[in-house]
């Protein structure tokens, strides 16, 4: 795939002052004929509006109990690992997230591969697209951590050089994610406007952002806006349920202190329209872990 140059439509970290932009892509690349897939013209429009849209219940409960018992056996063992893609939380050795999984586990690239999760991808994303970046995430029960407020599309765009917003995210729940262990929080709506944060992006601040965000980190000001513009919202659900979300949709997790634990896996794709160019922060890209740097075609 060729890497061209390309303007910066969402300058970050190249001021010592937050600025809000409207978003300047689309959210569902409509396309004609449109392309099939899915989901009902409903969701895809209630996805277009706010952001986000569960899928209640998509996979059995055979499927879940498969993939969790496949996320455990990863998860132990790769206890002793140092391999970069295994990302322990910032204060202690608990793994907090194990990365690249759709390339390393056959059960997972099943998963990456499945028509009603790809399926929804290529008809919001109006074509073929590839896996950006995947991962599980862990959040045991009293010990996981928090993820701060942020828009995945500030770090792709900044780190990575994604030059426009044609990427979502899909978190397969294979825990029930309920208001007190962790769920995700949103602001729907948000999607449309890009937080540009301050600070200038250290050399491989992958190594510590990946455990604890510093710089691309909405500021107080700006996330106040957006509440009081958007709201929040909890996007709980059963074990088995899927949620879908814009790639610059805001959004953020507390700590999970029950004994409930939440464990998810996470699948990121990006248009093949898309490819990621030279990362605007001018700093040497991220490793292909953390953010493909070329497409692999997906055929369904």
């Amino acid at each position: 795939m060729a890497h061209m140059t390309t303007n910066d439509e969402y300058p970050s970290r190249s001021s010592d002052q937050p600025v809000i932009i409207p978003r300047k892509d689309p959210v569902w690349y409509r396309t004609d004929p449109p392309v099939e897939g899915p989901l009902s013209v409903e969701q895809l429009t209630r996805y277009d509006q706010d952001g986000y849209l569960l899928l209640e219940h998509l996979l059995s409960r055979e499927e879940v109990e498969e993939l969790l018992a496949e996320l455990e056996r990863v998860w132990a063992s790769h206890q002793s690992s140092r391999a970069p893609e295994v990302v322990r939380e910032p204060e202690g050795d608990a793994i907090r997230s194990i990365f690249r999984v759709h390339q390393t586990n056959p059960i997972f690239n099943r998963l990456s591969l499945d028509s009603r999760i790809l399926g929804a991808a290529r008809q919001l994303l109006g074509g073929d697209v590839y896996v950006h970046q995947s991962r599980i995430n862990l959040k045991p029960g009293f010990t996981g951590k928090e993820f701060y407020w942020h828009s995945d599309f500030e770090t792709w765009h900044v780190e990575d050089g994604m030059p426009h917003m044609r990427a979502l995210s899909f978190s397969v729940l294979l825990d029930d994610n309920l208001p007190f262990n962790g769920s995700l929080m949103v602001m729907p709506g948000s999607h449309q406007e890009y937080v540009a944060a301050v600070g200038r992006t250290p050399k491989d601040h992958y190594k510590e952002s990946l455990r604890r965000q510093a710089y691309g980190v909405p500021d107080q000001n700006s996330l106040t806006h957006l509440y009081r513009r958007y709201g929040l919202a909890m996007t709980t659900g059963a074990a088995g349920s899927v949620l879908m979300f814009d790639c610059n949709l805001m959004h953020g997790s507390a700590s999970n202190i029950t004994p409930l634990s939440r464990r998810n896996v996470f699948l990121v794709y990006n248009s093949v329209q898309n490819p990621p160019v030279a990362p605007f922060s001018g700093e040497a890209p991220r490793p292909s872990f953390a953010a493909a740097r070329e497409a692999q075609l997906i055929v369904m």
